[in-house]
């Protein structure tokens, strides 16, 4: 009989003690002084005006906090992390120089054949796939969960869809490690479920033709084929559809996809019975949209959004401020070189570029207004080292 995974908790007063010390790194006075403020900095020349919500979540704290916890019970032995804690790297390069390893997404991987009983493995704040849970509980590992709760009130959600045989309809990014957990367990207990992702208004759009009998089915399995359950049929499991997000999506586009969906069913059944919806975005995203949303309303020259470039809600964040006002997605301070290169994140290329700012910037006549915010994965001490940096580049003006 295969070994059962030993899950335990890491989170205990003697330890979380010490690791509250190890993650004051990841604080900073200054952006504390400028909430106290009322999210207002201002100086000669510079008037930079901080979101009401920003940077680390409760989600992502405690799923840090149990890293450094790991690593404070375990000190001899091995510690894997399935992929990487958060989305975060400066945070993702402190745990390696810790001496964590890494497992990837991929359960044909070697690594996972070199796994010992001994070993703790870490499972990252997005969750693991139920094959994932399965290979480690065969190998009878060490597991620490640090999964977010919010993630798992998905699963709880699209697991009740597949136990009443209702086709999960996943908006997110079907290649996203949260998205591949939440499809995985839409499968539900016998593995039986199906599930659907789509990444935008434009999928959906094809889901919604399909389901008013306007589609074609071999085009429908050939532009789903990586985001669908297998032996998925759209003729029998778009009957009934339950929708559910990867929890760091773009509220607004989830409501239109929602209301797409709705209107899709009714216009083919005459009444809604046979379409369910549950909102799942995460209350903290929500609240870093709907302050960039508030903060967008004041008049802006320049707008940074800090974060990692494979970070789900800080690129939503980015797209948002982008619509409004000359927007910089960087990753860290040193993007910000000089006033004429700025390396930052290009949401169409989809790569890192190079920009100059604004001609706002440097006009030494005028105050420049600088709006700055960060993902739900970017710690403080990196958004106090953005805004520094900032401060000098504007500084080098009246020299």
């Amino acid at each position: 009989m295969a070994s059962k995974g030993r899950l335990v908790n890491v989170r205990r007063p003697e330890v979380m003690s010490q690791v509250r010390e190890d993650v004051r790194r990841y604080q900073s006075e200054l952006v504390d002084q400028i909430r106290a403020d009322g999210g207002v900095l201002e100086l000669p020349g510079l008037h930079l005006r901080l979101a009401s919500a920003f940077g680390f979540c409760d989600g992502v704290k405690r799923a840090i906090e149990i890293a450094y916890a790991t690593c404070r019970m375990f000190p001899e032995r091995r510690i894997w992390l399935i992929g990487e804690i958060i989305h975060n790297p400066e945070v993702n390069a402190r745990l390696d120089e810790m001496g964590l390893r890494h497992l990837p997404w991929r359960l044909d991987a070697p690594e996972y054949d070199s796994l010992l009983p001994e070993d703790v493995v870490i499972m990252p704040a997005f969750g693991v796939t139920i094959p994932m849970r399965r290979l480690l509980d065969e190998k009878g590992v060490v597991l620490v969960d640090s999964t977010c709760g919010n993630v798992i009130k998905v699963w709880q959600r699209v697991k009740t869809y597949a136990a009443a045989g209702i086709t999960s309809i996943i908006h997110g990014k079907a290649r996203h490690e949260e998205s591949l957990a939440t499809a995985s367990q839409s499968r539900g207990a016998d593995e039986k479920g199906n599930f659907v992702v789509v990444f935008d208004e434009a999928d959906a759009q094809i889901v919604a033709d399909y389901i008013q009998g306007r589609g074609d089915k071999a085009a429908f399995l050939a532009h789903f084929s990586h985001a669908c359950s297998p032996g998925f049929d759209p003729d029998v499991h778009l009957q009934t559809i339950g929708i559910a997000n990867q929890t760091t999506m773009l509220k607004s586009e989830t409501a239109h996809i929602q209301s797409l969906l709705k209107a899709a069913v009714v216009a083919r059944d005459g009444n809604d019975e046979r379409f369910h919806m549950f909102d799942t975005i995460c209350g903290a995203t929500q609240d870093r949209q709907n302050a960039l949303f508030e903060l967008l309303e004041e008049p802006l020259d320049v707008m940074l959004i800090i974060g990692g470039y494979n970070s789900s809600n800080t690129t939503h964040l980015a797209h948002i401020a982008a619509r409004k006002v000359p927007t910089f997605f960087v990753k860290a301070a040193d993007c910000l070189e000089s006033l004429a290169c700025v390396r930052c994140f290009d949401l169409n290329l989809k790569q890192e570029v190079q920009q100059p700012f604004p001609e706002a910037v440097s006009d030494k006549a005028r105050t420049l207004r600088v709006g700055v915010t960060a993902g739900a994965s970017c710690p403080a001490n990196v958004i106090e080292d953005v805004i520094c940096r900032l401060i000098e580049m504007r500084d080098c003006l009246a020299l």
